[in-house]
Order: structure tokens, then C-alpha cells, then sequence
């Protein structure tokens, strides 16, 4: 069965712009059209889509992306070489969570400070 780009936008929860934008980026490569040019996506595109979404919301870039699924194209031969990518990818994000839970910790600690501040402040 094939989707829509509506479909497909509803279900993924972007926008068809964005989709189109994805696959100009070539980040959806194998996207079927129909005889008259509409798109018709796959379970391996929702699926794409997915990974796509994954990656870019942790900071990977449409470039990295891109590399990725050219890679991915190229077959087996490239699983050691996507491997290390997700691998340096992980720890990027595994970075950037520490230092979000230090900016955490420090807003965390002036809620509480500022609290016990306006708590024993004498209202007039």
C-alpha cells in the first residue's frame, strides 16, 4: 500500500513542504511516483522518515543525513562506516544531555533559592 503526502504528513506530523524539502535533499531517495508525478510513499519511506526524524532532532544535520543515506544506497559494504557514524552521533547526544542535566541542575537550584527568597520575604 502506498501514501499520500497528506497521509503521510498526518501521520508523521510534519508538513508536506517538509517532506517534499526531504526528499529534494535527497534524505528519501526511493520515493515512487505515479505516472502523473505523485508521490506515492512505503512502509520503508514511513520508516525512513523515522530515522530521518530521530536523527535530526538530535542535532544531526540535514548534511550528516544525507551522508548517511547515501551510504545506506551503497549497501553492506558501508555498515561498518554507518556503524561509526551512529556510534560518534550517540555520543554527541550523550554530551549534549550532560550538559542539559548541568543547565537543569543550576535552573533547578535558583527555583529553590528563589523560592525560600519570596517564601521569607515579609509581604507588605
Amino acid at each position: 500500500m502506498g501514501y499520500t503526502v497528506s497521509m503521510v504528513a498526518e501521520i508523521t506530523n510534519l508538513n508536506a513542504n517538509t517532506l517534499r524539502y526531504y526528499e529534494k535533499e535527497g534524505l528519501l531517495p526511493s520515493v515512487k511516483r505515479t505516472k502523473s508525478g505523485v508521490r506515492h510513499y512505503s512502509e520503508a519511506d514511513l520508516e525512513w522518515l523515522g530515522l530521518i526524524c530521530c536523527l535530526k532532532n538530535t542535532g544531526m544535520t540535514i548534511k550528516q543525513i544525507r551522508d548517511f543515506v547515501d551510504l545506506s544506497q551503497k549497501g553492506p559494504s558501508t555498515l561498518k562506516e554507518r556503524c561509526e557514524m551512529l556510534i560518534e552521533h550517540k555520543r554527541s547526544v550523550e554530551q549534549h544531555i550532560e550538559e542539559m542535566q548541568d543547565h537543569l541542575e543550576k535552573v533547578t537550584h535558583k527555583i529553590e533559592y528563589f523560592t525560600k527568597q519570596y517564601e521569607e520575604y515579609p509581604a507588605n
